[in-house]
């Protein structure tokens, strides 16, 4: 996935810069993120930072945040613009950083990405301080495991083959000439939270995230997203002295 990806960073950095291209990242799944994420204090990690739309987003919000991609042309992208925040060339799955080095991980959209996932929330409790958070965003397993008939409110979702059995999954999106392939790979639940249990992260906080009102009142099709989720939201813990509040 890594390989795909670094084939997709100019075209990613295209339809990402563009408003009004990435209608879910827009309208749904980024204003639901932002309402997980806690105010900022300590450093945070951008974890696949791409072209580091997030931590630019981030920054302004008054996040000290550095980000972390191993695609080289995405970190030269990350880099490239005028409100550019720190970002560095780096595997997931051994992340360049001291233990401990920071109070908030965001994952967003990039754990279904890597190819070695469960080694990749490893190091991020790793590079994590005592109490400090991951925050993360996904395709919500149910689904990346199918897929609507139609565009119909309501149509019929069907599960393809296996929920349960990982599986490569490649996406095609066409925006007004623009044509994006996403490398990723479909996992079930039970995947990630292993992978948050074998390094030590409790889950604290979990949301499934739909098409809201003012999305499905503006385009009926997405009411069908009112039955299914998009996107699974999560904040997990690293268990060390408490937090108060």
């Amino acid at each position: 996935m890594r390989e795909g990806w670094e084939a997709e960073a100019q075209n990613w950095a295209k339809f990402a810069r563009t408003q009004g291209h990435d209608h879910s990242h827009e309208d749904i799944n980024l204003p639901a993120f932002l309402d997980l994420l806690p105010q900022p204090a300590s450093r945070a990690l951008d974890l696949a930072c791409g072209e580091g739309r997030l931590s630019r987003m981030l920054g302004s919000l008054g996040h000290q945040v550095a980000g972390v991609d191993a695609a080289p042309t995405m970190v030269q992208l990350a880099l490239s613009q005028d409100d550019a925040r720190p970002a560095v060339l780096g595997d997931a799955a051994s992340l360049p950083f001291r233990d401990e080095a920071f109070g908030l991980v965001v994952a967003y959209m990039c754990l279904h990405d890597i190819d070695a996932m469960a080694e990749a929330v490893r190091e991020v409790a790793r590079v994590l301080q005592p109490s400090g958070l991951l925050c993360a965003a996904i395709p919500h397993p149910i689904n990346t495991a199918g897929s609507f008939q139609t565009r119909d409110p309501a149509a019929p979702f069907v599960i393809a083959a296996s929920y349960l059995e990982p599986a490569p999954s490649v996406m095609v999106a066409e925006r007004e000439g623009y044509r994006l392939t996403f490398h990723s790979e479909h996992r079930p639940l039970e995947a990630y939270f292993r992978a948050l249990e074998a390094a030590g992260l409790v889950t604290e906080t979990l949301r499934e995230v739909g098409a809201p009102d003012n999305v499905a009142s503006r385009d009926p099709a997405a009411r069908r997203w009112q039955r299914v989720p998009l996107y699974l939201h999560l904040r997990a813990i690293k268990m060390g002295t408490r937090r108060s509040g």
